[in-house]
């Protein structure tokens, strides 16, 4: 089964791509989703993550308050990297099993930050770009999250850069037009990767 990993910077419409993959019936294995599952109430890594900023709880009424640990994650890289070996391990090892459940010609793994995770890009045999200029990833931003100008530009320079992320590619879809735009080049990667699922 080929394993595609798909990723891009944030607002550059990873999740818009996953889900018209999803329409055309192939299974996407989405890492958010994963980490949701990893951190429900009463989860090991739950309690973890408390236990980090006992004065500031990352934990409120059981459940992780993930505005307050996305905002402070963005300020604070030592924080950053305690979550993420706290959080990525947990997450690959979900990933792993609901890609060994998976029964079609290829699925989708949903990485947003497969540029940053270690071990991560070990899971796909061809990473797909979602990629914008940084610009409109910055409007965007504004636009759906309400963040100033200033804050979006803080949030795309804790992530990789779009450099780094571009040479991992295999494919790009190149996401500044339409919704229909993008729609039109998910369809064609997908005839593509079911061809070459047909030959591995």
């Amino acid at each position: 089964m080929l394993r595609i990993g798909l990723t891009g910077g944030i607002a550059s419409g990873k999740s818009a791509a996953a889900a018209e993959f999803g329409r055309l019936g192939v299974p996407v294995i989405d890492a958010d989703e994963a980490a949701r599952a990893v951190t429900a109430p009463g989860s090991p890594a739950l309690s973890e993550l408390a236990a980090l900023r006992p004065g500031e709880p990352l934990v409120v009424d059981g459940e992780l308050d993930r505005k307050r640990l996305r905002a402070l994650l963005f300020a604070d890289p030592a924080l950053r990297r305690q979550v993420e070996s706290i959080l990525h391990p947990r997450i690959i090892e979900h990933m792993r099993a609901e890609i060994a459940a998976a029964r079609a010609p290829y699925v989708i793994v949903a990485i947003p930050l497969l540029a940053e995770a270690g071990g991560a890009s070990e899971m796909v045999d061809r990473v797909l770009v979602i990629d914008c200029p940084e610009e409109l990833q910055v409007e965007r931003l504004m636009r759906r999250d309400g963040e100033t100008e200033a804050g979006a530009h803080r949030i795309l320079a804790a992530q990789a850069s779009r450099e780094t992320r571009l040479k991992l590619a295999d494919d790009v879809i190149e996401n500044s037009g339409s919704l229909d735009a993008l729609k039109a080049a998910v369809a064609q990667l997908h005839s593509r990767y079911q061809a070459l699922s047909g030959e591995t």
